[in-house]
């Protein structure tokens, strides 16, 4: 019973031993920690983290302060025809006569013709090969989807420029017009490749000349500021600049065209384009 209650003395063979006390370090030594790798790898990670985060600071702190020039400083509010419709009113008004006349209205639609039955749409674009050249044939096809058709009416009977007399400048000052309907189109209006712009007609005669200008076209004028192209204050025909003229030549002269509607056998319309001579 005792024997439960109490526990017998240590014997010499059960006596503690005492531990041999570990070596000293060498002196300069420093102590070894077994985290201190796993530290050092944190730390590395979180100082590339605050380098990266700086320089993403840095990056976007320039951008704001001094931002990408915009293309434009107006677009339009609204998408599809809609904004095509507000192109025109925009850049019309912003073209005059030396009377201080308006130079043209300008009317937008999808691609069509509108004979007495009604207005059909167009399907296609074939432009003809220029002789000599070896340019083929090309055919486009055009819906109101991919493409936008701006008539410029003059306001005289046949839509010629109702006052003034017809000139070479007044001409040129015309196709910048199509060029910054066009410009404003393609950056503006999504899924457009193709503009084509009806150019006013003569006193008694219908319009016979068509601009005709695709996206690929005028490619690099649309990654540039509008007023790199044209510049901000729109001239008079006899005032336009040099370099506006080289620009406007360059883009419209050889996109100019006759045209004619043909129909196709199983009833689709086609604007047909013939190059017209520089």
């Amino acid at each position: 019973m005792a024997s439960d209650l109490t526990s017998p003395g240590p014997s010499s063979t059960d006596a503690a031993v005492p531990a041999t006390p570990p070596a000293p370090a060498p002196a300069g030594s420093a102590p070894h920690s077994p985290h201190r790798l796993r530290f050092g790898l944190i730390y590395g990670a979180l100082g590339t983290i605050l380098v990266v985060a700086i320089v993403g600071l840095t990056v976007f702190a320039t951008r704001s302060i001094s931002p990408a020039p915009k293309w434009s400083t107006w677009h339009p509010k609204g998408g599809g025809l809609g904004a095509a419709h507000e192109i025109a009113d925009h850049v019309s008004q912003r073209y005059h006569l030396p009377n201080g006349d308006q130079l043209v209205d300008v009317i937008a639609q999808a691609p069509s013709v509108s004979p007495s039955t009604g207005t059909v749409p167009i399907h296609f674009v074939a432009v003809k090969g220029t002789k000599g050249t070896g340019t083929p044939n090309q055919l486009y096809p055009v819906s109101s989807a991919n493409s936008v058709m701006y008539t410029l009416c003059g306001l005289g009977p046949s839509c010629e420029i109702a006052t003034g007399k017809p000139s070479v400048q007044r001409g040129l000052l015309v196709r910048r017009e199509i060029l910054e309907l066009a410009l404003y189109t393609f950056k503006y209006v999504g899924g457009i490749d193709n503009v084509l712009a009806f150019m006013p007609g003569t006193a008694g005669k219908t319009a016979k000349y068509i601009v005709y200008l695709r996206h690929s076209d005028v490619a690099d004028e649309l990654k540039q500021p509008l007023t790199t192209t044209l510049g901000k204050k729109v001239p008079l025909p006899k005032a336009i600049p040099a370099g506006e003229i080289r620009t406007i030549d360059t883009k419209t002269t050889h996109r100019v065209y006759s045209f004619v509607v043909a129909q196709a056998p199983q009833g689709d319309l086609v604007f047909v384009l013939a190059p017209v001579p520089a």
